[in-house]
């Protein structure tokens, strides 16, 4: 196992060889946003919120869905000042395979339900059945939105930030991002991932995920 400086976290053992060190983020969470006493609270309409994904690889790439369990926005004056929302890790849905063609593989192989050493390949939905992020900031510059919070997933807790656009009609709220990417080894998801594992070849999976959050929230 190779050494850069000092390895931040200990992998769990995959079916893979010679790890490397651990990716971390330069910049630390930051405190969740709180709301003024006179801001309205919109819940979350989970039938009508998900997060849509983009995994790639050489060969190709896969998309799907994961949902949002509950939330709540909170605004005053039409202005989102404070938010948050679970994600629900079960509800990984895999869009671009038939069932029967690989689809309830790749979902269960991405919730880690196979063998007990396969658990923490992905997401390990076993241990980690719930996701969360949490807002910290919503800041407006020359008409483009950006929010930022505190992404939570497998335990581990780093900033995300998106440009989204946020539209306030009667009692409904939505909030629509534009797509973005994380790297998923930021939260401990090392899956055939090159910048960890030496030796794959054209047998990994690219770190970065593209993600699209939309959230609808009514009072």
């Amino acid at each position: 196992m190779k050494k850069i400086i000092l390895c931040l976290v200990v992998l769990t053992t995959l079916s893979l060889t010679s790890c490397k060190n651990e990716k971390a983020e330069t910049t630390d969470s930051a405190d969740a946003a709180v709301a003024t006493e006179t801001a309205t609270t919109f819940k979350v309409d989970a039938t009508k919120s998900t997060i849509e994904w983009v995994g790639s690889k050489p060969a190709g790439k896969h998309n799907g869905t994961i949902a949002l369990s509950n939330g709540e926005l909170a605004l005053n004056n039409g202005k989102v000042e404070s938010g948050k929302f679970t994600i629900d890790m079960n509800s990984i849905t895999v869009l671009d395979l038939k069932a029967g063609d690989g689809k309830e593989d790749l979902e269960g192989h991405l919730k880690g339900l196979g063998k007990e050493e396969d658990a923490d390949h992905f997401f390990n939905t076993k241990k980690f059945p719930e996701g969360s992020f949490e807002i910290t900031a919503v800041a407006t510059v020359d008409a483009v939105t950006t929010v930022s919070g505190n992404l939570t997933l497998k335990g581990i807790t780093k900033p995300v930030s998106f440009p989204a656009m946020i539209l306030v009609d009667g009692n409904t709220v939505t909030l629509n991002s534009e797509t973005f990417k994380i790297d998923r080894t930021h939260w401990n998801v090392n899956y055939a991932s090159k910048s960890v594992f030496d030796n794959l070849k054209d047998k990994f999976v690219d770190d970065e995920i593209e993600l699209k959050v939309s959230i609808t929230a009514t009072n």
